[in-house]
């Protein structure tokens, strides 16, 4: 146990707990969860938000990280909750499988990006969670729990997704895919108007499919193709829907060096070393930076991006990149893309939270119309009535947190604003 000041990745949080723990076994932490009175699951500290908070403790799983087991029959890898996507992405291609897909950032760890609805891009392909098929839990009698689709059914979509309150999650059982080859091109200066018109066949253009933007022309400036090689090198034409053909490594942020990003112009490479946008052995940026991030049905795509421009001067200045990418609809209820295949747009902010704050409500405002889903770990000043309206299952959610933690031990200000506000707790 540590008594410090904490922050998380960006510094632009610090958190209350009064305690951390460091469990080195699963005893240690039945012990820990047993004493504590409130007790909150920390990852990597990649949430800019109070999400993983606790008045008093909180408990990294940094030191229960391994691969536990490999199923190659059944095609699944078991392993415990504090393991890195980057580590894990190594020990499956070394065995000659994969993960259908991983987030941005190979840093964060797979419990925290699952609780949370973290993802990737692809028309085809679901978040991070999707991949969860049987989940390990210390509940709040220290009680070691397993839970599986097969076991719990339609009860294990609402655990998935848990937003940390169901117990101290110690393991995840994920399904796994054949390791396989990715090639990533970029373009540059696509033309806002033909995203407009042909956004359905640009982001079904490759397997992942990111667009980014400062918002301050007329252009997306970059566009980021990963796709799936089967055989020798892909040809890289030299447009794409009116932007051409980068010829230097970039990073999204042009003013950083791309040293950092996985490898660029159409150079074939293993699954895990293509499909984050940064390397695993170098930290991305110097987490100088707010992010927030916004989830709309695929179909309202154009319509919500156009909402934007059009107030685009009221904020663009504040934007130091925006993402936009797309995901496949899922059945996990709190998952930001439930029943819906979605376009995420996503910004990354000057470090300047009463400048960020005081424009949300606009960017919130332009896309309600489209009844966009803020991610759960970033910033937003949705109100919790608006939210919890954008999630069918809520009722049942917030049922089934109390039967699992009915005195609310792994409850936070965070849960308890966003899920049960409005409502007896």
């Amino acid at each position: 146990m540590n008594v410090v000041v904490l922050k998380n990745w960006s510094a632009n949080y610090t958190y209350n707990a009064q305690r951390l723990h460091h469990p080195r076994s699963i005893d240690e932490l039945r012990d820990v969860v047993t004493r504590a009175n409130t007790l909150r699951a920390l990852g990597s500290r990649h949430s800019f938000n109070s999400i993983a908070d606790s008045t008093e403790d909180l408990v990294s799983l940094d030191n229960l990280n391994r691969v536990i087991a490999l199923d190659a029959a059944r095609r699944t890898v078991t392993v415990e909750a504090g393991i890195k996507y980057g580590d894990l992405a190594v020990y499956l291609n070394r065995e000659n499988f994969a993960l259908p897909n991983l987030a941005s950032l190979p840093h964060i760890s797979v419990a925290g990006a699952c609780a949370t609805g973290t993802h990737g891009s692809g028309v085809a392909v679901g978040n991070l969670a999707t991949g969860v098929v049987a989940m390990e839990l210390v509940n709040a009698n220290g009680e070691v729990i397993e839970c599986s689709r097969e076991k719990n059914g339609n009860e294990f979509d609402g655990m998935v997704v848990g937003l940390g309150a169901f117990g101290i999650v110690t393991k995840l059982t994920l399904e796994v895919i054949p390791a396989f080859v990715v090639q990533q091109d970029l373009y540059e200066n696509l033309p806002f108007a033909n995203v407009q018109t042909d956004f359905e066949a640009i982001e079904a253009s490759a397997y992942s499919v990111s667009l980014f933007t400062t918002w301050r022309g007329e252009t997306f400036e970059q566009v980021w193709l990963k796709r799936v090689v089967t055989q020798g090198k892909m040809e890289t034409p030299p447009t794409f829907f009116g932007a051409t053909r980068a010829t230097l490594p970039l990073h999204p942020i042009v003013s950083i060096s791309p040293e950092s990003c996985t490898e660029q112009l159409g150079v074939p490479g293993a699954w895990h070393e293509r499909l984050p946008h940064f390397k695993m052995e170098f930290t991305p940026s110097s987490g100088e930076e707010l992010q927030s991030e916004y989830f709309v049905a695929r179909e309202h795509a154009p319509a919500a991006l156009q909402a934007l421009a059009r107030v685009r001067e009221q904020f663009s200045h504040l934007v130091q990149i925006s993402e936009v990418r797309t995901i496949a609809a899922d059945n996990l209820w709190m998952s930001e893309c439930y029943e819906r295949a979605s376009a995420a747009i996503h910004f990354t902010w000057v470090k300047n939270w009463d400048a960020v704050r005081a424009v949300l409500p606009l960017i919130e405002q332009q896309l309600a119309p489209f009844d966009a889903r803020p991610h759960w770990g970033k910033l937003f000043t949705m109100s919790p009535a608006r939210l919890q309206s954008l999630y069918p299952k809520m009722n049942e959610f917030r049922a089934l947190l109390k039967a699992y933690d009915p005195r609310g031990k792994f409850r936070n200000e965070f849960v308890d604003t966003n899920i049960f506000q409005s409502h007896s707790a």
